[in-house]
Order: C-alpha cells, then structure tokens, then sequence
C-alpha cells in the first residue's frame, strides 16, 4: 500500500514531515519539451507559503524550491523531475508535550496506533506542511495544462457564515488575489477576514470552503467505474488535511430538486455537436466529462491547533489533563488552501489527459533543441 503517491500516469510522489529537515517531490511522466525553471514553480509555492498576512502561521518558511533533477538546459527531460523545499523554522520543542497525550481532532493518536510511532514535531507527516510538494508538482501541471487551453482557478466563497455571492469567472481570474482572503467578492472579503481576526483574537479557529473551476477541459475524459472524473476528483480534494466535504455541480442541493428540474435537454451548438442546454451537473455526466466548465466546492473544517484549553488523556500514565496549544496557527485554512485546491485539480485533469491519449505522454515538442528522432529514408543515417 502507497499513501504517498497521486496519479496513474503523471506520478506524484511525495515525503516529508512538518519539522523535518526538508519536504520533497518526485514527479514522474511529465513528458519532454515543457520549458521549467524554479521560478515557475516558486510563484505557486508563494502563494501557499506561510506568514502572508495576520490571518495566517507566522512560521517564517520562504519555501524556495529546488529542482535536483528530469531538466537540461531549461527544458524537461521525460525522466522524473525531483524537487526539494527546505524547513528552515521548524521549532519542535514546543510539541514535546503531546508525544503520548494526543491533541484532540489531530492525528497524534492514529498515526500512533497505526504505526506504533510517529514523527510528533509539529504533525510530522500529517501536517498541512505536506501541501508544499503538491502545489510545486500542481506548478507543473498548470503549465502543461494552460498550454493546451485549460484553465483551473479557485477562490474562498465561505467562511464561517459568511457566503460570498456568485461571481463570474473574469472576476475570479482578476480578483481572487486582491485580498489576503482571496476571496473574488470584495464585500463577503471584508466580512470574512474580519470573522478570522475574532476567531483569532479568542484563541479559536473557524472553517470555510472554497470554489473552484475548470475551463477548456475536453469531453471524454473519465472512465467507468472507479476511474470516473468525480471519483478521482474526489480521492484528490479529500487528499487535503482537513477537508469534510467535496461536491460538483449542485452538490448536495441536488436532494432538493426535482429529476425533471435537474435533467438538461440537449441542443445542437454552432459546431453541430450535442450539447446539454446547462451546467447544473458540474462540467460531468456518467463520471466523464462533458466539455462544459469543471465546478464545484471543498469544505474544510476549523484548524485544530488552536490555544483555546483542551483536554485529553497521556496513554503513558493514564492521566487526563489539560493542554494548551502554542506554536503559529493559521485561524482559517481556505486562503492559503487556495492554490492547493487548484493544484489538485491540474494533476487530475493532465493525468486524465496523458491517459486518453489527448497529450503525448513523452514529448510534447516545444524544445526547439530536442533532437528530431523521427525515421528519413533518404537521411545519411539511413543510406
């Protein structure tokens, strides 16, 4: 069994714990061609990173990344790409306390009793810390994706009880960085982060959820019946710490509807192609994909870390007692989730690319410098 790997064909492999002395990622079956270097990848690990505003862990992570290997000559190769992100603020010492009495809602205590151990420094590999190697491998798959005409952006529509309203899709690509909520409805922005400053200031924490989309993504993609689009959407946007909830199209409002209120009659478009007269399904029909906008929405508890006094119990001396929480917490999770939602969603979207044969697994042949490889009757070689 393999927790730490994502993807069939575009391979994300990834290790690594909160305190220790490095995160790292392997991304193997990114095909040759695709023009790379750090700082396409470091603008993403930028806007997941830590200490962005007061709404945020202070732990001060610059989260530079460096790529070890898979590029020549700022070109990848088509062998695995290897990247390394240090910890350089890593402080462990204040974690002592819970090495046997588990915070509560963490996984201290089933990482325990599935391994019989754990790295206790800051959550070890069950922190959210992990996410730095998902959004450095979603950097490349945004890159590959967009150069094929596919778009995927997300943006905070809740937190606490604070709903944004629905805004377009121009907004989201234009304003969702405007705020340090990266919420794309300005007003509901405002009334979020002044929730997260009240929760903040009483020692709690409060959830939220974030919207995201995707544009320009083929019909087709998906496959009956455990490899359908929803269902690996679904393993992708659970695989992140702290989500309780993933819906596409009308979610859960679907209960509420009627089948003939739902159903969408089809319609020929310009081209003559077939075509439902709608969305409400979320860009997904029969767990493949309709050539209409990917949408949807990731709910995400409140952090757990909070210094509000808790208890729980030392499995040592069989003692209850109370613990306080210290350390640098993020109050809300979904502004810093953003770029990790939509990381997600890339990886599965050119995964199921490469898998329906829609981009050339092994090159995709913008490297004017890649050797022409292909057979010439008449070249010296061959006379």
């Amino acid at each position: 069994m393999n927790g730490n790997r994502f993807g069939r064909l575009f391979q994300v492999t990834t290790y690594g714990e909160s305190h220790g002395k490095a995160m790292g990622v392997t991304v193997s079956g990114c095909p040759a061609g695709l023009e790379l270097d750090e700082d396409d990848i470091q603008y993403e690990l930028d806007r997941r990173k830590p200490g962005q505003s007061m709404i945020t862990t202070s732990r001060g992570e610059p989260d530079a990344v460096t790529i070890n290997s898979g590029v020549q000559d700022g070109y990848t190769t088509g062998t695995p790409i290897g990247m390394v992100i240090e910890n350089k603020d890593a402080r462990s010492g204040k974690y002592e306390p819970y090495v046997t009495a588990p915070r509560p809602s963490h996984g201290d205590f089933t990482y325990s009793a599935k391994f019989g151990t754990r790295n206790w420094g800051g959550g070890g590999r069950s922190s959210a810390r992990e996410t730095v190697n998902w959004v450095a491998a979603g950097a490349i798959a945004k890159q590959i994706n967009e150069k094929h005409g596919i778009t995927v952006k997300a943006h905070v529509n809740q937190i606490g009880d604070v709903r944004a309203e629905d805004v377009m899709w121009e907004d989201m690509l234009e304003h969702t960085e405007d705020n340090e909520v990266r919420c794309a409805d300005p007003d509901a922005a405002e009334r979020m982060r002044e929730v997260a400053d009240q929760y903040q200031k009483e020692g709690d924490s409060i959830g939220g959820s974030i919207y995201f989309e995707a544009r320009g993504v083929p019909r087709g993609l998906g496959a009956p019946r455990f490899d359908s689009f929803p269902a690996r959407l679904g393993q992708a946007m659970f695989s992140i710490p702290a989500t309780t909830h993933v819906e596409f199209g009308l979610g859960k409002e679907a209960r509420t509807w009627s089948g003939k209120d739902r159903n969408e009659d089809w319609e020929f478009n310009e081209a003559g192609d077939p075509v439902p007269k709608g969305n409400k399904h979320g860009g997904l029909q029969g767990g493949i994909t309709t050539g209409q906008p990917i949408w949807g929405e990731a709910t995400w508890h409140a952090p757990t870390s909070i210094p509000k006094k808790q208890e729980t119990v030392d499995w040592e001396t069989g003692e209850t007692k109370e613990i306080q929480v210290v350390g640098r917490h993020d109050p809300v999770l979904p502004p810093r989730g953003v770029p990790v939602v939509e990381a997600m969603l890339n990886l599965t979207i050119l995964d199921f690319m490469l898998l329906s044969g829609r981009i050339n697994p092994d090159r995709l042949d913008d490297n004017p410098g890649q050797y022409d490889t292909e057979y010439h009757p008449t070249s010296p070689v061959n006379e």
